[in-house]
């Protein structure tokens, strides 16, 4: 671990996050958001060529230590060299269409930013090397897609659909949380190198926690439907998270982990027994489907299908190779509906077609066409065969399954561009952003450029890329799947002349019915989400009934005690304090009374003889000296008699 490994994976995650918060700081300045972000985006694709070329001769890691057992640990090794550089490569030309489609929304700042955002998120969870890092790469981007789906809250079904979409996903995500603690408590460490250290059956638990996490993330059976909600979301949105970010976290999240639970015996044959049943369901929902930004829903959930059959058959490499093919043909394929769509205000399959007036869109589009019904020498119809020779060698079954879950995907994929493009030559293009026909073609080339796994040698290479093995071709695979391709396509031209291909002669109301996921969304509010809210209402009332008239009946005891502390305390304490008042106002009164007939007496009676003597003295004070000399002789008279009395 050098220093500038430790930088170079730091980087690799920050710089998108900083990014995104350059991009807000340039909300007031809307010219320079879609330059920004291109160039933070270009910056990182640069960043991840260069990490992932050096992991090829030497480890790339880094680790902090929060605590004793607790480390954030960062790893470039395997499948994780590859996503890094497919992430930000998929990301550029879905924020190039963001920019150009969107450049005169006020709301365009914070779209950018989410998606970058959502970049970065998505970088941190793939060059994970523990528990611990990759629940908060998971968490992320669980709550930037709820942003990005609930993008334009002013209409309120997106914020409930956004809603939808995040708690399915959590449903499954705290499988990943029990996984976690399941580590710790048999290995004391977090890595996933410590998985080779638990023994069973704790191995086996944690193996299901990873299963069930994974399915809800890759949008697996039961919960698929999930899928349909973030249709919500801004094209930009849906392109970037069906191709290489959210969606894709669950399939690398079992092809990161299979060499630890290679050892659980059970653990193989129900992943691929999980993938096949989401790849038949979905590409039947595909073909039912009215809307084409809901038929490669569906579709997505079916790749992924066929990418869980991989990694249980045993060969993750093919589901590798599959998740890389895949993100170019799914984000170009969005890309092309999001434009016809704007085009003709409406993504009804049924009124779809009239926006077949831009023969450079449909070409793009019609690589991506090819790419998902595996036609050769497309890199899809490559690692399709990969994961049917996989399949192969874990069983004829499970290879027919895969045949026709394949089969599917043509037929699907022929119908889709039928009933949205036609065919022929329907004039020039239309007038449409320089960018969003950029972007298209960036991706459509991406997909071309894949052919070259079908080079002699480059498909063993690039399964080394991957780090893991491919299995060995049997020969009939090529020539099945390409029968099944040919068999599709005819099929499809069929119905499209007889003017079936929208209904497959199916009832109306019958075939919307299945398209909903089989019914999968009914059962579910009936099964789970409506005896989920009665038990709440339940308890809600048994809370007023029962707890708070539990917690009512108390308080009234507490208030007929109070009541009757009160009246004791007035009949007892209270009393003897008025008692004592009583008392000592009366002795109070007695003291007034005394005061004002005794003591008050006095002092006036005693004021009243001064008074009077001062009267009389003053009447001697008349000036004649006679009357002086009297008053002297008769006080020394007195005085004498005074003096011979006390004798």
């Amino acid at each position: 671990m050098t220093p500038a490994n430790v930088v170079a994976l730091a980087l690799l995650v920050a710089l998108p996050l900083l990014t995104a918060a350059a991009i807000l700081g340039l909300r007031l300045r809307p010219a320079l958001l879609g330059p920004a972000a291109l160039a933070g985006l270009a910056a990182e694709l640069i960043l991840a060529l260069r990490t992932a070329t050096l992991s090829l001769s030497e480890p790339v890691a880094a680790a902090w230590t929060w605590g004793p057992r607790l480390t954030l640990q960062l790893e470039v090794a395997g499948l994780s060299r590859v996503m890094v550089v497919l992430i930000p490569a998929i990301a550029l030309p879905v924020v190039l269409y963001a920019w150009a489609s969107l450049r005169s929304d006020p709301s365009l700042g914070r779209l950018l930013a989410l998606l970058v955002a959502f970049t970065g998120a998505m970088e941190l969870l793939v060059v994970a090397a523990d528990f611990l890092t990759l629940l908060i790469g998971w968490e992320l981007v669980g709550a930037i897609s709820w942003a990005l789906i609930a993008h334009e809250w002013q209409d309120a079904t997106r914020p409930r659909a956004a809603l939808q979409a995040f708690l399915t996903t959590r449903a499954g995500d705290l499988g990943l949380y029990a996984a976690a603690g399941l580590t710790l408590a048999a290995s004391g460490s977090l890595q996933f190198t410590a998985l080779m250290t638990v023994p069973q059956p704790a191995l086996g638990l944690i193996a299901a926690c990873v299963l069930l996490a994974a399915a809800a993330k890759s949008a697996q059976l039961p919960f698929s439907p999930w899928l349909f909600s973030a249709m919500a979301g801004p094209t930009p949105a849906s392109a970037l998270l069906h191709s290489a970010t959210m969606v894709a976290a669950g399939a690398y999240a079992m092809v990161r982990l299979w060499p630890a639970f290679e050892s659980v015996g059970w653990f193989g044959p129900a992943a691929a027994a999980l993938g096949l049943g989401t790849a038949l369901a979905g590409g039947l929902v595909a073909l039912l489907q009215r809307d084409a930004k809901r038929v490669l829903a569906a579709s997505t959930s079916a790749q992924y299908g066929l990418m869980f059959v991989a990694v249980g058959a045993g060969v993750p490499a093919a589901a590798g190779l599959h998740l890389v093919a895949h993100a170019a043909f799914k984000a170009l394929l969005f890309l092309g509906a999001g434009m016809l769509m704007h085009a003709t205000g409406t993504g009804d399959l049924g009124r779809l077609r009239t926006a077949a007036t831009r023969p450079r869109i449909a070409v793009a589009f019609g690589v991506g066409i090819l790419a998902l019904a595996a036609v050769p020498p497309l890199g899809g119809a490559y690692t399709k065969d990969l994961i049917l020779a996989a399949a192969a060698e874990r069983g004829p079954w499970l290879a027919f399954g895969v045949l026709l879950a394949g089969a599917m995907s043509a037929l699907y994929a022929a119908r889709l561009y039928l009933l949205a493009i036609g065919v022929g030559r329907n004039g020039a293009d239309g007038p449409s952003p320089s960018g969003e026909r950029a972007a298209m073609a960036v991706l459509a080339a991406l997909s071309l450029a894949l052919g070259v796994l079908w080079i002699p040698g480059r498909g063993a290479a690039a399964a080394h890329l991957v780090g893991g093995r491919l299995a060995r071709s049997a020969g009939w695979e090529l020539p099945a799947s390409l029968l099944t391709v040919v068999v599709a396509a005819v099929v499809a031209w069929a119905l499209f002349r007889r003017q079936a291909l929208l209904t497959l002669g199916l009832p109306e109301k019958t075939g919307d019915r299945l398209a909903e996921w089989l019914g999968i969304p009914t059962l579910a509010t009936r099964l789970v989400v409506a005896p989920t809210l009665g038990t709440a209402r339940a308890l809600a009332a048994f809370d007023d009934r029962v707890v708070d008239a539990g917690v009512r009946a108390a308080g009234g005891v507490a208030a007929g005690l109070s009541r009757l502390l009160a009246w004791w305390g007035e009949r007892s304490a209270d009393g003897a304090v008025l008692g004592v008042a009583r008392l000592t106002l009366g002795a109070a009164a007695v003291s007034r009374a005394a005061d004002d007939r005794g003591v008050d007496a006095a002092v006036e009676r005693t004021a009243l003889g001064v008074r009077h003597a001062g009267g009389w003295a003053r009447t001697l004070q008349s000036g004649l000296s006679h009357q002086y000399y009297v008053i002297a002789a008769v006080g020394t008279v007195l005085a004498i008699l005074a003096a011979l009395l006390r004798r």
